[in-house]
């Protein structure tokens, strides 16, 4: 497996409140992790940098030696990160109500688990076909799957951006996971909303598409993004199933 991985603050944010990272334990097993700050002032900075930071930390340090028990790992570890960022949110009341959504994937061999709270997502490219893996939690998301609204409706709903799930809001840190079996050439995108509300799907797949390396699809794929407004943080990571794919990266 191949990663690259790139953020932006985009044109109209002052500071950029995604965190983005890629780490590997002794077992040889990755995750790969994007996280969407929320809430006012540096709050939301706060949240997603510690999630990152934290979940980076504690995983090389992890002994997890295949997908189910890294899984296990995380879901524990992810009550942990919930209750550091409630709990230094109380200590200082700049941050209250600051929190993060969080993608994540962990990756062993071809095989792919990816868990998600919040609106940032997760997709694959298998066989030069785009597919989102993920579900938002998201108010919006709640309206299409109970027939209130269309997909079509949604993706200019005023209300689009409120999220129903983080990470640092309340003592619930469920993620849901997705499991995933990689074949040789398929790429995984993990991103926040700041690029699939600014790029269409059509448009994200014809750049994996394209022959070009993963950090150079990742500068892409932020360019397009910040082309069409940049309204928000943008941040990108590709994974590429290299088996049999020779890749210049």
């Amino acid at each position: 497996m191949q990663i690259a991985y790139q953020s932006s603050k985009g044109m109209v944010r002052e500071k950029n409140e995604d965190a983005v990272g890629a780490f590997k334990n002794s077992q040889d097993i990755s995750l790969a992790i994007i996280a969407d700050g929320i809430g006012g002032n540096r709050a939301g900075e706060v949240a997603s940098k510690m999630t990152v930071t934290y979940l980076g930390t504690q995983f090389k340090m992890s002994t997890a030696t295949d997908l189910s028990a890294a899984k296990t790992w995380l879901s524990s570890e992810l009550v942990i990160a919930n209750q550091k960022i409630l709990d230094y949110a109380a200590e200082d009341p700049d941050l209250e109500g600051m929190g993060t959504t969080l993608v994540a994937a962990l990756i062993s061999d071809e095989q792919v688990v990816i868990a998600n709270i919040g609106d940032s997502r997760g997709y694959v490219l298998h066989a030069n076909e785009l597919a989102q893996l993920t579900e938002d939690h998201s108010y919006v998301n709640e309206l299409v799957k109970n027939g209130d609204l269309t997909p079509a409706e949604a993706e200019h709903n005023p209300y689009k951006n409120i999220i129903t799930k983080s990470l640092g809001i309340n003592t619930e840190a469920k993620a849901d996971y997705h499991r995933y079996q990689t074949t040789s050439g398929d790429q995984l995108l993990l991103c926040t909303d700041g690029l699939t509300n600014m790029v269409t799907p059509d448009k994200i797949k014809t750049i994996l598409n394209s022959q070009t390396t993963l950090k150079e699809k990742c500068e892409l794929l932020i360019q397009e993004a910040n082309q069409n407004g940049g309204a928000d943080n943008i941040t990108v990571l590709l994974i590429l199933d290299d088996t049999g794919v020779i890749d210049d990266a």
